[in-house]
């Protein structure tokens, strides 16, 4: 794992373990995979899947998906008009 994915983690898995700090890192970890979905051995999550875990339950539970945000369109219309090719109209 590259140096700044390191810290990454440590930050993430830091500001996460704050808020159970009666944990132990191991039962942290287990809450993670559980959350996460992953029904296999701990052994077998990926950095990946921890990261995006812990980068999620430092978010609202309201909060858009990090990276499918900027694909979200508040209009229907417009998002239609943009899917065939058609800027949408500016409105005055």
């Amino acid at each position: 794992m590259q140096c700044h994915r390191i810290n990454e983690l440590l930050d993430l898995l830091n500001q996460s373990w704050q808020k159970t700090p009666d944990c132990s890192l191991m039962q942290v970890l287990i809450q993670i995979a559980d959350e996460a979905g992953h029904g296999q051995d701990i052994t077998t999550l990926s950095d990946d899947t921890l990261i995006y875990q812990l980068k999620m339950r430092l978010e609202d539970t309201d909060a858009p998906i990090p990276g499918l945000a900027k694909d979200c369109e508040g209009d229907f219309k417009a998002a239609i008009l943009r899917a065939r090719g058609i800027p949408p109209q500016q409105s005055s």
